[in-house]
């Protein structure tokens, strides 16, 4: 867990107890989801392997560990999970390299954040070394703390993360707001007690008690977020 913005005391606004807000990376903030795939499908060529694209939506979003481990039963691929760890963040690495496209609504999102000086956490199940390649594209300044998935002991679907998150921005879970995109990230925010904002970007979501789901980023601005979690 990295820090970038010095941690003072939770304040809430007004009718809403919204104590912080937190953020996946690949998918819900930049769009990335492809470039993942892709250096599967270019890793997995390279061994000889042609991947199913059926296989996509069991590997989008989920730990590194868990996608390379069902692409190795499902191909049979003669390589170990350590292996291919390092071949797709290396492939992977390449492609963010010439930039990271932000998702429609992203920019105006964290600088509203940012504005309403809410504590706000970038909170990925991608290791350390592409995050901290993503955040030189998008700005480090923005979070008031980042999290990966190679700094807990278990990540997403797991609720550590966003509990992890939570500790280190001096929140409640259950006041912070999540933002995501697959299954796996819901799962795990909704596990720590988060109210989530689902927003799909391979794989549909359906909506649910304590949770909303909507088509973009473009729906989602601090006075939503606020409604999200109302004071009693």
């Amino acid at each position: 867990m990295t820090s970038t913005v010095p941690v003072s005391p939770v304040r809430t606004h007004g009718d809403s107890a919204l104590q912080a807000v937190f953020l996946d990376m690949d998918g819900t903030l930049v769009d990335t989801e492809g470039f993942w795939w892709d250096a599967e499908v270019e890793v997995f060529a390279d061994l000889g392997h042609r991947l199913d694209e059926a296989w996509r939506d069991v590997v989008v979003g989920g730990p590194m560990t868990r996608s390379a481990g069902y692409l190795i039963d499902s191909t049979g691929a003669d390589i170990t999970l350590d292996e291919l760890t390092v071949l797709l963040n290396e492939k992977f690495e390449q492609r963010i390299a010439r930039g990271v496209p932000l998702m429609p609504g992203a920019e105006r999102l964290l600088a509203e954040l940012a504005a309403h000086a809410i504590p706000t956490a970038l909170v990925s199940a991608s290791h350390r070394r592409i995050i901290d390649r993503v955040l030189h594209s998008i700005g480090r300044h923005r979070f008031t703390l980042t999290v990966a998935g190679d700094e807990v002991t278990r990540t997403k679907p797991h609720p550590e993360p966003y509990l992890t998150a939570a500790e280190g921005v001096g929140a409640d879970p259950v006041l912070c707001a999540v933002v995501e995109d697959t299954a796996t990230g819901v799962a795990a925010a909704e596990a720590a007690g988060c109210r989530v904002v689902a927003v799909p970007s391979v794989a549909p979501i359906a909506a649910s008690p304590g949770r909303v789901v909507v088509r973009s980023l473009e729906e989602v601005d601090v006075p939503f977020l606020r409604t999200l979690i109302p004071r009693i």
